[in-house]
């Protein structure tokens, strides 16, 4: 079994957590090309397409203008970042089976990187998969599409033919989502609120429950799609009535 999840917008600029060995990204030498053409825009071209306010345009391009020094060192992906999801991930307690186990049973998708394990060293960036770069000539989406399509097939068949999907939809547009469905089982859990008289996704705690469920698969090597309807947490339960055939929904 594969979990599959998104990457967090915010990052750690260090981590005092080690784990028991770290490794390079699959598609350094694409993220440095990527990290290159994005040092080459001012501030405010960085704020428009990033979509970002100027203080973060600034932090942005400061990453981007060290991204290649050798003094920065980077950090293993599921340490760097610092979002809701691995906020409640919470790997700072992982022991070193955890790690190892999660290099085998975890991708992070990536704009910027394509695709990443647990352990692999990665530097703070931005991206969006809508940006255009001079060396993609069209969306990072579609630049990455070919590359990564393959490989993820390849992990999930590696790791026993299921692809726990807990990433956000945009990532989909990094893959050929269609090829990925056919190649393997894929499950994608949902999270739902009661508001009323039905039930609601609510962005924040979709994300909070990706975070725990991740760690639940992960601490407890979970390796049957079956076993993920005993989940429950913070009030969250498997709901048969809401639930079909590779989309198991939890309602609190």
């Amino acid at each position: 079994m594969l979990i599959l999840l998104s990457p967090a917008k915010t990052m750690a600029g260090k981590s005092s957590i080690f784990p028991p060995y770290t490794t390079l990204p699959l598609y350094a030498e694409e993220a440095g090309s990527i990290a290159m053409d994005m040092a080459s825009y001012s501030v405010d071209e960085l704020s428009h397409m990033l979509g970002i306010n100027r203080a973060l345009a600034m932090q942005t391009k400061e990453r981007y203008n060290e991204f290649h020094s050798t003094d920065i060192e980077g950090i293993p992906a599921i340490l760097a970042y610092t979002g809701i999801v691995f906020r409640y991930m919470n790997p700072s307690d992982f022991s070193e089976a955890d790690f190892e186990y999660a290099q085998s049973h975890l991708r992070i998708a990536s704009a910027c990187y394509g695709m990443t394990r647990p352990l692999d060293l990665i530097k703070p960036y931005r991206m969006e998969y809508s940006v255009e770069l001079p060396s993609v000539a069209s969306p990072v989406s579609d630049y990455w599409k070919p590359r990564l399509t393959e490989r993820l097939i390849a992990d999930v068949e590696a790791a026993g033919g299921v692809l726990v999907n807990l990433a956000s939809r945009e990532i989909r547009q990094s893959l050929d989502w269609a090829r990925v469905n056919k190649s393997v089982r894929v499950v994608t859990p949902e999270f739902k609120v009661c508001k009323g008289d039905s039930f609601k996704t609510i962005v924040i705690y979709a994300k909070m429950m990706r975070g725990i469920m991740s760690r639940y698969i992960l601490k407890n090597r979970i390796t049957s799609p079956d076993e993920i309807v005993a989940f429950s947490a913070e009030g969250f339960h498997f709901s048969p009535m809401l639930s079909k055939a590779g989309n198991p929904v939890f309602i609190v």
